[in-house]
């Protein structure tokens, strides 16, 4: 009788961190900038890309210490179960893989939208022009990533290094023009701590943690991880700190040439700045890399989530049909099919600004909050000898994460907060109805 195909551990530490690193930079950066710098209304924008930076680094050691222990595919889905134990821990992950099936194809969505967006600075676009070519990028990338798990950890690596190009080029242009760190002798120019702040800064840094996502997903391919105890913190740690340097010397960098109410009122802020260097055929050939890089993004996370509902579904927790892998390319290509599937849809019915929004109230309960206490209860019940990777001062880390944590969610406003309990609710009667059919806890 054949071997049934199982996930195979191809992905070295270079190439975790050009997934993570690539699915970090996407459109993100490049089409919220100019949001951030209009909602802080002064030269102190950049603390808002601070403050994504330091909770990414936090965060990342709740992830770290759960990846190296559970290196498996699906990240949280694990984590969730076996942090809440045999009986919550099924409810919790179910609600998470209930949850990514909506907000998967959203994240792949809004980097698309922002592909098609960007787009209109080279060719000018309609909004049905728009919707063809968000569409279209997400059929490609499936039809990329319909093959061997190896084969997708060099095209990884091939797209990072567009990334650490587009990103050099744009940092390197400020650098040269030699104001470099005006910017940052005028940061606090005007600024006064005060609740109005502390507000400004909770709704910039909604679009600055969004631009920052992507820090986990090695996580989320745990199964197909070299060396996995090691790896999964280090690919970790090494992309936050990479893509926080670039992302606060490319904000500075544009701040150092374009005026400030120029950055907040442009749609394509970062593109006039290379015109402004170099004319419009250099700001061209930077709006391709620009692209270059959101479809590397919409690459990395799709790759990342579709092992989700194929680990839940391998465990017996999800339909089974998720569970299928190809039988000769040995990925999850059920899943991968049908988070394009809605992704595409998505792509087509939504706007960038309110998909960020949602991304983060959608997640924030179950993913990060959830998370974060699953772990401490974990701790409880097995003590930090049994993780393969201890943070250090625990449990700091993880209650500073949870209180940043629910500030961002507070941050998204009320109608996405209610939206996300609504998500919540819903998977929370679908659990209900599945345990009571299969006799399962609460019911059995």
């Amino acid at each position: 009788m054949s071997e049934q195909p199982k996930l195979e551990r191809k992905i070295s530490l270079l190439q975790a961190t050009a997934i993570n690193m690539t699915d970090m930079v996407g459109i993100g950066p490049f089409v919220v900038l100019s949001v951030v710098a209009e909602t802080m209304q002064g030269p102190w924008f950049l603390y808002a890309w601070i403050a994504g930076a330091v909770l990414s680094f936090i965060d990342g050691m709740v992830w770290s210490q759960l990846g190296a222990t559970y290196p498996l595919a699906g990240g949280s889905y694990n984590f969730l179960r076996e942090g809440y134990g045999p009986r919550l821990g099924k409810l919790m992950s179910f609600l998470f893989v209930w949850q990514t099936m909506i907000q998967a194809p959203l994240v792949i969505a809004s980097a698309a939208i922002g592909f098609a967006q960007y787009s209109g600075y080279l060719i000018p676009l309609n909004e049905w022009q728009g919707k063809c070519i968000s569409g279209s990028l997400v059929v490609a990338i499936v039809l990329l990533l319909y093959r061997k798990t190896e084969a997708i950890g060099k095209i990884s690596v091939l797209l990072w290094v567009g990334v650490l190009v587009t990103m050099a080029w744009i940092i390197g242009g400020g650098v040269l023009h030699g104001r470099f760190l005006e910017p940052l002798k005028h940061i606090n120019e005007g600024l006064t701590i005060d609740h109005a702040f502390a507000a400004a800064l909770g709704f910039a840094s909604v679009k600055t943690v969004y631009s920052y996502l992507g820090y986990y997903n090695v996580c989320l391919l745990g199964g197909e991880i070299i060396n996995p105890q090691k790896n999964i913190p280090r690919s970790m740690f090494i992309s936050i700190a990479g893509i926080a340097v670039l992302y606060l010397a490319m904000n500075i960098s544009v701040a150092s040439v374009l005026p400030f109410d120029q950055i907040r009122q442009s749609r394509f802020v970062v593109s006039e700045f290379i015109q402004s260097l170099a004319g419009s055929a250099a700001a061209r050939i930077a709006t391709g890399l620009i692209l270059w890089v959101a479809f590397a993004s919409v690459f990395s996370a799709t790759l990342g989530y579709s092992r989700i509902p194929y680990a839940a579904a391998s465990d017996g927790a999800f339909f089974s049909v998720f569970a299928k892998l190809h039988p000769t390319k040995h990925f999850p290509h059920v899943s991968l099919l049908f988070l394009g599937a809605v992704a595409f849809v998505f792509s087509l019915l939504f706007k960038l600004r309110d998909v960020i929004d949602a991304i983060l109230a959608m997640r924030i309960l179950v993913q990060f909050i959830g998370q974060g206490i699953g772990l401490l209860l974990l701790v409880k019940r097995k003590g930090r000898q049994h993780f393969a990777w201890r943070m250090p001062l625990y449990p700091l880390p993880v209650l500073l994460a949870i209180g940043i944590w629910g500030y961002i969610f507070f941050s998204t406003g009320q109608k996405m907060m209610l939206g996300g309990l609504i998500v919540i609710l819903l998977g929370l009667a679908a659990y209900l109805i599945k345990a009571k059919r299969n006799r399962e806890w609460p019911w059995g």
